[in-house]
């Protein structure tokens, strides 16, 4: 079953040892939905990782490479005019960043804007309660 997934419960699921067993199985049982921008805020998240010595050179390697498995099996909302529309929205509806804007109206936009019955997994809470107030099953791990 298909499921939008931010890129804040996909980062952990690339860096060694953070994958705890309920993201995988989240993983196992929801194929990601993403943002167009999504591996960019990965790739951003990684790097700070990398850059503030939570992950050694090694580790920051097997994190871009599972980032890149990953990236295989997902699919990818376009950045449609819409998005941005509903983005600009939301970030006043929702007190939201940018980024965040962005991920929930890419997850409006997949599912045509009926979000009932929708999974939405985040594990930022700002997001996940907007999340929730648009209608989706918010999930966090």
């Amino acid at each position: 079953m298909p499921a939008f997934w931010d890129a804040s419960a996909l980062v952990p699921l690339c860096v060694p040892g953070q994958a705890e067993l309920r993201g995988r199985h989240l993983l196992a049982e929801y194929q990601p939905v993403v943002w167009w921008g999504t591996p960019v805020e990965m790739a951003g998240a990684l790097a700070r990782l990398r850059r503030e010595g939570h992950l050694t050179p090694a580790q920051a390697e097997a994190a871009r490479r599972r980032m890149a498995m990953l990236r295989r099996t997902w699919r990818e909302v376009q950045p449609v005019p819409e998005v941005r529309e509903l983005a600009e929205d939301r970030i006043e509806r929702h007190r939201l960043r940018a980024a965040d804007a962005l991920q929930l109206a890419a997850a409006l936009v997949w599912c045509n804007r009926r979000p009932s019955r929708r999974h939405f997994i985040c594990l930022d809470r700002k997001l996940r309660m907007a999340a929730r107030a648009e209608g989706f099953t918010a999930v966090e791990w």
